[in-house]
């Protein structure tokens, strides 16, 4: 077994590639239903398909990669699993959010707040962890 293993990391890797590839496959459904095979064809039900799936795509490798290099540093069980649940919860209250309104919705707000709070706190507890 390799020295940069990082069991913590795999399970929210492989969760959140679950979370994604559904996301994307609602994407394909939808377009697939409409008959649009580029762009959103103006249509509502797709545009939140598509940043629903977007927006994950934009956030979770960043975060994933922050967990793996706290799970390196050798961060705090506890932390990483924080990290880690505190992600994929966040970006499936992101995404119900989406599907529920392209405007404000309480979904979009916590998995925005939850997803925002994973970076900073990952991103300082690595910056903590190298300096001090």
């Amino acid at each position: 077994m390799s020295e940069l293993f990082v069991p913590v990391t795999a399970i929210y890797v492989g969760i959140n590639a679950i979370v994604l590839m559904a996301l994307g496959a609602m994407v394909t459904a939808r377009r697939a239903k409409l008959k649009i095979d580029y762009g959103d064809g103006g249509n509502e039900l797709l545009i939140k398909a598509i940043r629903a799936h977007g927006n994950a795509a934009e956030y979770v490798p960043t975060a994933l990669i922050l967990l793996a290099v706290l799970e390196l540093l050798v961060a705090p069980l506890w932390l990483l699993h924080a990290l880690g649940i505190a992600l994929t919860v966040g970006r499936l209250a992101h995404a119900q959010g989406m599907y529920q309104s392209l405007g404000v919705s309480p979904g979009r707000f916590v998995g925005a707040t939850l997803t925002w709070l994973v970076l900073l706190v990952g991103g300082l507890a690595c910056l903590y962890i190298v300096l001090i």
